[in-house]
């Protein structure tokens, strides 16, 4: 479905956006991996080389907007083209908000808010240029509810839904889609980490801290696969989402119908 898209995948080393990565070269996808983590990204990309992969490693902080211009420089070098960007960077900080050191407030809104608005501000000229692109910005079930504690997360995600609804707005007459992917509780070693957290604190298993906290949440009873969401992902970057833009689009197992 993405046979020789070139994709920039952010936050791609590990988690969701290593995921998503993995199933767009499996779709034929060239894709240039980014992250700060320069160990972790040279090992990863390296291991697809190796398998037979179209795929690329550069280092960036998304808020760095310098950094960005050459991941973008780079991919341009390599490849002559950009049609697809996931914007997935991010991470997690929990605290009330009297407590939440304001610094890791900020930091936390320029990874994840102010670095999807300048990768998308320096792909915007390519993909206009080629009236052809797809941005898909990694938002969250906490970009539509709030969550206690997840002051800056919320911030950010909602914030990343607003980016998304202008970005697709200013780009409807130019081949290019935008959305946010907004998943639930997606069963990955950081989740089950928390469970098993919260169970040590209770006494009790992480089965009954799923029955018993989480599952009461959620209508299915389960976790999203993370498959899911890279499945997802690869549906609306091809062209059978074609008319599918501006669109928040949640994958939680019913957690916001209720």
């Amino acid at each position: 479905m993405l046979q020789d898209k070139v994709t920039i995948i952010s936050g791609s080393a590990s988690g969701i956006g290593l995921e998503i990565a993995t199933e767009f070269l499996n779709q034929g996808a060239k894709v240039v991996f980014t992250d700060i983590n320069k160990e972790k990204l040279d090992a990863m990309v390296n291991s697809f080389k190796d398998k037979g992969f179209d795929c690329h490693a550069v280092v960036a902080d998304v808020s760095n907007e310098d950094n960005v211009q050459k991941l973008v420089d780079e991919t341009i070098k390599q490849y002559g083209r950009i049609d697809i960007l996931v914007n997935n960077a991010g991470l997690q900080h929990v605290s009330n908000i009297e407590d939440f050191p304001t610094a890791k407030f900020k930091q936390m809104i320029d990874i994840m808010l102010v670095g999807t608005f300048i990768m998308t501000k320096h792909v915007l000229p390519i993909m206009k240029k080629q009236q052809f692109g797809r941005i898909l910005n990694m938002s969250s079930i906490n970009g539509v509810i709030g969550f206690s504690g997840k002051s800056a997360y919320n911030s950010a995600k909602h914030g990343i839904i607003g980016l998304t609804k202008v970005t697709a707005l200013e780009t409807a007459e130019d081949g290019i889609t935008v959305n946010a992917i907004c998943p639930g509780y997606i069963d990955t070693p950081l989740v089950r980490g928390q469970m098993e957290d919260l169970a040590k604190t209770r006494n009790v298993s992480v089965d009954q801290v799923l029955d018993e906290v989480l599952f009461p949440m959620i209508p299915q009873k389960r976790l999203v696969d993370i498959q899911e969401v890279a499945d997802y992902s690869v549906f609306i970057a091809s062209d059978k989402a074609k008319s599918v833009t501006g669109q928040a689009i949640l994958i939680d197992g019913g957690y916001t119908a209720q």
